[in-house]
């Protein structure tokens, strides 16, 4: 699972402006590839944002590239972008949209200077490391993933006690066998010891 970019873009207006950005772009594409890989990634991007309506969540998978573009949308003018490849869950996508627009909105609140250029937040490269795995950094994954380990664990425990619960039975079932032949055993010989009584 991979994280390729992270991306807070303006779309309350056309064109959309991209106002903080981070990608990993190099480090995951070849020499060759990088910079048309980067285009890719802002011009969809800045697409997306401008297309998404504040308040709304989009997951585009793009095949031919092998991601997908994950936008959220707020009211403030601003729409989060994120690219992962396709096996990225899209729950810790946009938790992380989320805590980046949060931070976003606090550090740089609406203001004139939007449009002026890029702003700084240092914390997109870091979520962009930290994101990478995106078990180990969203808690809610992590014991997502803990909950799923325990079901398959219990489901096996569940099998084996019903095998056990079976074998008890055939062994009950043995047992009323063995039981019931005894007694006929029994009665058998008491009939055969009852012709010859000794004086």
């Amino acid at each position: 699972m991979q994280l390729h970019y992270v991306g807070v873009i303006q779309n309350d207006r056309r064109p959309g402006v991209e106002l903080s950005t981070a990608d990993a772009v190099k480090d995951h594409y070849g020499f060759f590839e990088r910079t048309v890989v980067g285009e890719f990634m802002y011009m969809y991007a800045k697409t997306l944002a401008e297309r998404t309506k504040p308040g709304q969540r989009i997951d585009i998978e793009e095949y031919e590239r092998k991601c997908t573009f994950h936008a959220y949308a707020r009211s403030e003018g601003i729409c989060g972008v994120i690219a992962t490849d396709l096996e990225y869950p899209k729950l810790a996508a946009h938790r992380l949209l989320n805590r980046v627009l949060d931070e976003f909105l606090t550090a740089h609140p609406k203001s004139a200077s939007w449009g002026a250029g890029k702003l700084p937040m240092p914390q997109l490269q870091e979520y962009l490391t930290q994101y990478q795995d995106p078990h180990k950094a969203d808690v809610l994954l992590r014991i997502q993933d803990e909950l799923n380990e325990t079901k398959i664990t219990m489901h096996k425990n569940i099998e084996n006690v019903l095998e056990r619960g079976e074998k008890i039975d055939d062994l009950v079932a043995k047992s009323e066998g063995l039981s019931t032949q005894s007694k006929m055993f029994y009665q058998q010989a008491k009939k055969q010891n009852s012709c010859c009584i000794l004086m």
